[in-house]
């Protein structure tokens, strides 16, 4: 069995286009927790198969992923910002936010990141369908996963001081002094 860890590991996921770096980099930047945006460990680290051109995005082999970023995880205080996240261990994670936005939004979202129709199409899809947040709940204990409304700037900031209480409130319930 792993040591404890003495700060918690935060998934933060949903569909392209809702937040989740926007969301990271505030938390990290007022937590002190680091950012692990997995699309640049797959670039940095070589973590993928190649590249899909028509996606337009890179293949991402999740073994080598997880090889990658393991060490660092399991010592705890992570921020791992992705569009998936039921192929992460259990154990590696104490709280999995999946930030939601309408269909509207995210259409301007993506099509202001130039993405493929094809691509555009099956996030929104994916979103409508609310694929992510029952990949979560099929993946993790459902008192851990939290669905979390991303559109305004207002949004953003109350959802990171809600994560932030849950921070304060982990650090107490595990003797973390603060």
């Amino acid at each position: 069995m792993a040591p404890p860890r003495s700060l918690p590991n935060i998934i933060i996921t949903g569909t392209p286009g809702t937040g989740k770096t926007s969301h990271a980099e505030l938390l990290a930047e007022r937590t002190g927790l680091k950012h692990i945006s997995i699309n640049q460990i797959v670039k940095d680290k070589e973590c993928h198969e190649g590249y899909d051109e028509e996606y337009q995005s890179w293949i991402v082999d999740e073994d080598k992923l997880l090889d990658a970023i393991e060490d660092e995880v399991t010592k705890g205080g992570c921020i791992i910002d992705w569009h998936a996240c039921d192929l992460f261990p259990k154990s590696w994670i104490d709280l999995v936010v999946v930030l939601r936005v309408d269909t509207a939004t995210l259409y301007d979202r993506l099509t202001e990141r130039k993405y493929p129709e094809k691509k555009l199409q099956e996030n929104i899809d994916a979103e409508i369908m609310d694929v992510l947040i029952q990949e979560a709940r099929e993946a993790y204990d459902e008192e851990i996963v939290v669905e979390l409304e991303s559109v305004t700037t207002d949004q953003m900031e109350s959802n990171v001081e809600r994560i932030e209480q849950w921070l304060k409130q982990w650090k107490e319930d595990n003797g973390v002094a603060t």
